[in-house]
């Protein structure tokens, strides 16, 4: 499992024009599924995620975690994160998990971020979405996990 994540001010996510999510301060993760994950990837990844200190404290040093800030967070399905460019000019999608298992997961690795006690906004899995967020910092970071 991969995950982009990047520090934003405010993020919203629209399928057919709609918001279908937004969050204030806190983080857009751009969520990659692949074969083979599991729940202990998950599990890996939530807790990685909310515990990273990647929010300034009061002398805007990155000491604070989202679960210190009461971070938003925004999740959006991506399964181009395992685009494999190395051959040819179009990407290969095989290490992709496919849709009916990646949807499956999706959804765990959402209530699993919710029971952190953040409040968790979602794209729409396998919608084409628009996405868009005010980078802070700029932050943005690559977190894989532990089986990737």
């Amino acid at each position: 499992m991969r995950v982009v994540l990047q520090r934003v001010s405010h993020a919203s996510v629209r399928v057919e024009g709609q918001i279908v999510g937004d969050v204030g301060p806190g983080l857009v993760l751009f969520l990659g599924i692949k074969v083979g994950d599991t729940l202990r990837d998950i599990q890996y990844l939530v807790d990685k995620i909310v515990h990273l200190r990647i929010f300034g404290d009061a002398n805007d040093k990155m000491n604070l975690s989202a679960l210190d800030t009461r971070a938003e967070l925004l999740v959006v399905s991506q399964f181009t994160l395992y685009g494999d460019v190395r051959r040819g000019r179009r990407p290969s999608f095989t290490d992709a998990a496919s849709p009916a298992e990646a949807q499956v997961l999706y959804q765990i690795f959402l209530d699993e971020l919710g029971k952190q006690g953040l409040k968790v906004a979602a794209g729409v899995f396998q919608a084409m979405m628009q996405v868009e967020l005010c980078n802070d910092g700029p932050v943005t970071l690559v977190v894989d996990s532990i089986v990737s």
